[in-house]
């Protein structure tokens, strides 16, 4: 597969343009990861990677009244390689039952978390721009709990354990990430 045809595969299942905006940050997020975790990747490992955070959240639109569905059902409608449904179906873990296995499944289940609660950061940011905030700003909104309730914070943490990335560099790698494509994103 390809990222083009992951891409629209992506745009046929999602109409919100901010679920869209939020599959490309966890695109770039696993593709550095990927790099990050391990710096002999090959291409088509960076694309594995991309297109499992691009496609993460296909279903997340028709999968909305049902969450132990979302991650499953673009799964069953879509012919994926089995390490990216795995890794699909491993990012809602909670609520999937499927558990995450690999580094790339744990990588997407705690960015997926992440990206929003850097998004909600550049949007209480005096600029309003992404380019203009640091790992810091977001680690300290990460410490408190009113804000961005719907980032999994304990998930997120997970990257520590898991990956063997310290959270203030997790928070880099993955900000960095969206700075690279602050246009795609609106920010």
């Amino acid at each position: 597969m390809t990222r083009e045809e992951a891409y629209q595969i992506l745009t046929a299942n999602l109409k919100n343009q901010n679920l869209i905006k939020h599959s490309l940050a966890a695109e770039a997020a696993m593709r550095d990861l990927c790099v990050f975790l391990n710096p002999q990747a090959t291409s088509d490992e960076i694309e594995i990677w991309g297109i499992t955070g691009l496609l993460h959240d296909a279903d997340y639109e028709m999968s909305f009244e049902h969450p132990e569905r979302h991650g499953v059902l673009i799964t069953e409608k879509v012919e994926l390689p089995a390490e990216i449904a795995h890794a699909i179906q491993a990012h809602n873990y909670q609520n999937t039952k499927v558990e995450p296995a690999s580094p790339m499944d744990w990588a997407i289940a705690t960015c997926d978390q992440l990206t929003g609660l850097i998004v909600a950061a550049t949007l209480i940011s005096p600029t309003k721009k992404i380019n203009d905030i640091k790992a810091d700003f977001v680690l300290k909104r990460f410490g408190e709990k009113s804000f961005a309730k719907g980032a999994d914070r304990t998930v997120i943490q997970l990257c520590e354990t898991k990956l063997n990335i310290p959270l203030p560099k997790f928070v880099e790698i993955v900000l960095s990430s969206m700075q690279k494509i602050s246009n795609d994103l609106g920010l």
